[in-house]
C-alpha cells in the first residue's frame, strides 16, 4: 500500500485507505483492530450497570434495582446471544467476526469475562446485605433462627408453600422432569431409612422451587428479616420425602437456549412464531449455576442429566438468582428509593384546554421523556378514538403493558367504526407470545392487524391520526424514539415528535402503506 510522508513544513502525513497504529503501522480500514467485539462490548456495559448499584451515593434500594438489572440483563445474555454462538459451534461454523474472534474464540473469552461479573455481583451482594442490615432489613440463615422464628416459619411452610411444592423422585421409574428456563431448583440425595441402614435404598430427588410465591419468606415482627424460600423449603425437607434421610442437598439455576430460528418461506408468520415459541422452551441447558456447597455426586447426577457441558457449570457461593432480589424493593421505606419525580404535561396542549389535535394543528410539539409526561402520548390516541370527526388511525407496536392504554383507544377506534390498522412487531424479543395475543385480541375488535416482515423487524414508533376537518382531510402523526410502554417512558429518555405537517404525515402514510402492502 503506497503511503506519503510529509515533512513540518507540509501538512500531516497521510495513510491511504487506512491510518497508523500508535506503533507507526499503517492499519487497514477493513482490520479487525477497528473493530470492538459485540459480546465483550455488551459485558462491559452490564458490568458499568453494576457499577451503579456500587455507587454509595444511590439510595440503598436503588442500588439494590441495579444489581437485579445486572443479573437479569446477563440471563438474556446468555438466552440469545451465547445460545447463539453455541449454534454456530455446533453447526460447525469458524468464520470469524468483524474483530476477528470465531464463534468458539469469542465463547472462551465471554467465560472469562462471566467469571469476574459474577464474582462482582457476588461481592456487591455481600456489600449490600452490609448496608441492609445497618438499615434494619436482614437476610437470615437457619442458624440465625430462633424457636419461635422456626415454629412460625413451619406453620408457614405447612399452609402457603407446601401445597405448591412438587417434590419428584428420580429412579428407573421417574424420569428426570423438565425444568423450566430460568428454573430454580433444590436437588437432594437421599437414603431409604430401615433397620437395616447399610441396605437402605438411595434416591436422588427433586424439588422446582414454584414461581407462584414470592422467592424471599418475611418473618413477622418489627424488624424487618427475611429467609430466602430455598432455605426454608431445606428446614422441612423432611415432610416432603418421608421415611427417606437426607444425606446432601444442592441448589441449582438454569439457563436454557431461548433464541428463535423463523424459516423465512413459511406460510403462516404467527403459526411459526407459536411453534418456535414452544420449541424455544423447552431448548438445551446453556448455562447451570450451583451453590458452592454441592456435592459431587449431586453435580455430576445435574450436569449428566442437564446435559450440560461442565465448562457451563458456575459455582455461587451466596445468592444465586440475584434477579429476585427486586422483590424486596417496597415503598414502606421512601428513603431507601430515589425522591418521586413528577414530569410535567405539556403547558401548550393545557393552553388548548387539554386538546392534543388542536396544539398539534397550531404548531409542530416536541415531548421530553421522562420528564414531560408520557401521558401525552396517550391522549392524543384516547382523544382520536373518541373524535367523531377521526376516520382513520394507524399504528405501530413493538412493545408495550399487558394493560396498555394504548391498545384500550385502538380498540374503542374500531368499535366506534373507524378503520384502524395496527403494525405489531411479533419478533420483539422475549415479548413475542404477549405480542401474539395482542393481535388477536385487536382483531376480535375489528383492527386491521399485520405483522411486518419476515425478514426484519420493525422498530419505527409512528402513530397516523386523519380527521375530516371541513371538506378536507387532515393528517397528524407522532414519532417517537421510545416504545408505546407507560412504565419504561417514565425510566428511559426518548424523544416524542408530534406534527400536523404535510409533508412528513405523507411520509408516514407511505411508511404504513409499505408495512401493510
Amino acid at each position: 500500500m503506497e503511503t506519503v510522508q510529509r515533512d513540518n513544513q507540509g501538512t500531516e502525513a497521510n495513510a491511504t485507505e487506512g491510518d497508523r497504529s500508535t506503533d507507526g503501522a499503517v492499519v487497514q480500514s477493513d482490520s479487525p483492530e477497528r473493530f470492538i467485539n459485540r459480546e465483550l462490548s455488551w459485558l462491559a456495559f452490564n458490568d458499568r450497570v453494576l457499577e451503579e448499584a456500587s455507587n454509595v451515593h444511590h439510595p440503598l434500594f436503588e442500588r439494590l434495582r441495579f444489581l437485579s438489572i445486572s443479573s437479569s440483563n446477563l440471563d438474556e445474555f446468555y438466552m440469545v446471544r451465547v445460545a447463539g454462538l453455541k449454534g454456530m459451534v455446533r453447526a460447525g461454523v469458524s468464520t470469524p467476526s468483524h474483530d476477528g474472534r470465531t464463534p468458539a474464540q469469542q465463547l472462551v473469552e465471554i467465560d472469562e469475562k462471566v467469571t469476574e461479573l459474577l464474582d462482582h455481583q457476588e461481592n456487591c451482594w455481600n456489600e449490600l446485605r452490609i448496608a441492609l442490615r445497618d438499615e434494619g432489613i436482614h437476610f437470615l440463615d437457619p442458624n440465625d433462627l430462633t424457636e419461635a422464628d422456626r415454629k412460625w416459619l413451619k406453620r408457614h411452610f405447612t399452609e402457603q408453600i407446601f401445597p405448591v411444592l412438587t417434590p419428584i423422585a428420580v429412579d428407573p421409574s421417574h424420569p428426570f422432569p423438565f425444568i423450566p428456563n430460568l428454573g430454580f431448583s433444590i436437588v437432594v440425595e437421599l437414603r431409604q431409612q430401615s433397620r437395616k441402614q447399610r441396605q437402605g435404598k438411595w434416591i436422588t430427588g427433586l424439588i422446582p422451587l414454584p414461581t407462584s410465591t414470592e422467592r424471599f419468606v418475611r418473618l413477622p415482627g418489627e424488624d424487618i428479616r427475611y429467609v430466602p424460600m430455598e432455605k426454608v423449603i431445606h428446614l422441612f425437607l423432611g415432610t416432603l420425602f418421608p421415611g427417606f434421610e437426607v444425606i446432601n442437598v444442592g441448589f441449582f439455576r438454569l439457563i436454557r437456549d431461548s433464541d428463535i430460528e423463523i424459516e423465512e418461506d413459511g406460510e403462516d408468520l404467527v403459526r411459526e412464531y407459536e411453534s418456535a415459541l414452544k420449541r424455544r422452551r423447552r431448548g438445551t441447558v446453556i448455562h447451570l449455576t450451583v451453590d458452592s456447597d454441592m456435592s459431587e455426586n449431586l453435580l455430576d447426577f445435574l450436569v449428566r442429566e442437564l446435559v450440560v457441558e461442565e465448562r457451563d457449570v458456575y459455582r455461587i457461593e451466596g445468592l444465586i438468582g440475584q434477579a429476585d432480589i427486586n422483590q424486596l424493593i417496597t415503598d414502606d421505606l421512601p428513603h431507601l428509593l430515589f425522591p418521586p419525580y413528577n414530569a410535567r404535561f405539556p403547558e401548550r396542549i393545557r393552553d388548548f384546554g387539554g386538546d392534543c389535535l388542536a396544539a398539534i394543528h397550531a404548531k409542530d410539539l416536541v415531548v421530553h421523556h421522562p420528564y414531560e409526561t408520557f401521558d401525552v402520548v396517550v391522549s392524543f390516541l384516547s382523544q382520536a378514538a373518541r373524535d367523531p370527526n377521526v376516520v382513520s388511525i394507524k399504528q405501530t407496536l413493538y412493545r408495550t403493558t399487558e394493560d396498555s392504554p394504548i391498545l384500550s383507544a385502538l380498540i374503542e377506534a374500531a368499535e366506534a367504526g373507524k378503520a384502524v390498522t395496527a403494525l405489531i412487531e411479533i419478533k420483539a424479543r422475549f415479548d413475542e407470545a404477549q405480542n401474539i395475543r395482542w393481535a388477536r385480541d385487536l382483531e376480535r375488535a375489528g383492527v386491521h392487524v399485520v405483522f411486518g416482515f419476515v425478514d426484519l423487524k420493525t422498530h419505527a414508533k409512528v402513530s397516523l391520526v386523519v380527521r375530516r376537518e371541513g371538506e378536507n382531510l387532515r393528517t397528524y402523526a407522532h414519532f417517537g424514539t421510545g416504545n408505546y410502554h407507560r412504565i419504561t417512558a417514565k425510566l428511559y429518555t426518548d424523544l416524542s415528535f408530534f406534527t400536523a405537517d404535510p409533508v412528513l404525515c405523507r411520509d408516514a402514510s407511505h411508511l404504513f402503506n409499505y408495512l401493510t402492502g
